[in-house]
């Protein structure tokens, strides 16, 4: 095999003073919240009225919150879900290794530690994470649990799109080995072609922001109704299962498994979206 005809892939970890990873994911949060925003002032659903302790009605910023529930809940959940889905063995198996779950550290040897940000994130987690988050968000703005989901769910694609690009730059989840004219060698981990898995879902998901756009400028009434969190939850775990063929196994327990982890996973989200956009549907035929 002409290891010259392939793509090799050995990008610099960081871009200045930043890494790669964690430019990707700022540039995707930022995204979202910027697009969310818009959605927001747009459906005049931005600012509630409230009354003060002296009995005056004022005006109260809900959407500015909304990021801050949004960051700690994806950060949170995607940590919980890579340490308890795929590492329960290590994260579980002493007192250190939980504090390593939570913190960004890691334990030496020599009783010493040393920082290393937050290595592995799940993306089920992350999910789960939000969706917690969002439900704490309603119960604080006031505002309809569904609105606000639609509303998260248009802008998803985004962030889940630059996530995936961090991953590409970090070569990390590497695919499958393969000799389609598109492989790529991630020379930092071996000199095999191989799918590279993390762009076919980056590409993905921003396919899915701009069908989720398209049809939110089409029928902007059916934000609400659940039909765009179903759609976003049903679009990914669905890609999500299948893409998990071409990806090389994550961890040494997935060897031998029918579905791996990720597969499995992605089941009851893949549930959970088809009920949403079923119960939009029934909705809008009432």
């Amino acid at each position: 095999m002409n290891c010259e005809l392939f793509i090799h892939w050995n990008p610099s970890l960081t871009f200045g003073p930043f890494r790669w990873y964690s430019l990707c994911w700022l540039i995707g949060l930022g995204l979202a919240y910027f697009i969310v925003r818009k959605l927001f002032y747009e459906q005049k659903i931005a600012v509630r009225t409230i009354t003060n302790a002296k009995g005056k009605k004022e005006e109260e910023n809900v959407f500015d919150p909304l990021f801050i529930y949004c960051f700690l809940g994806i950060l949170i959940g995607a940590r919980l879900g890579h340490c308890l889905f795929y590492q329960p063995d290590y994260f579980l198996s002493s007192g250190k290794h939980i504090v390593e779950m939570l913190l960004p550290i890691h334990f030496m040897a020599d009783g010493s530690w040393k920082f290393t940000g937050y290595e592995g994130l799940a993306s089920h987690g992350g999910t789960l994470g939000l969706i917690i988050a969002l439900i704490l968000y309603v119960r604080w703005s006031k505002l309809k649990v569904w609105t606000v989901l639609d509303n998260i769910a248009i802008a998803t694609g985004t962030t889940a799109c630059f996530i995936r690009l961090g991953n590409l730059m970090n070569s990390e989840i590497i695919g499958k080995p393969t000799d389609v004219p598109w492989a790529f060698i991630f020379e930092r981990v071996d000199m095999i072609p191989r799918h590279p898995g993390q762009l076919y879902e980056a590409i993905a998901y921003a396919i899915l922001f701009f069908i989720m756009w398209r049809l939110y400028r089409k029928q902007p009434q059916k934000v609400g109704t659940g039909f765009f969190f179903g759609l976003c939850l049903t679009f990914i775990f669905t890609f999500r299962f299948f893409i998990e063929y071409t990806k090389d196994v994550q961890e040494a327990f997935e060897e031998g498994m029918l579905f791996n982890m990720g597969q499995l996973l992605s089941v009851p989200f893949i549930i959970i979206g088809i009920w949403c956009m079923m119960r939009a549907y029934r909705k809008s035929e009432k």
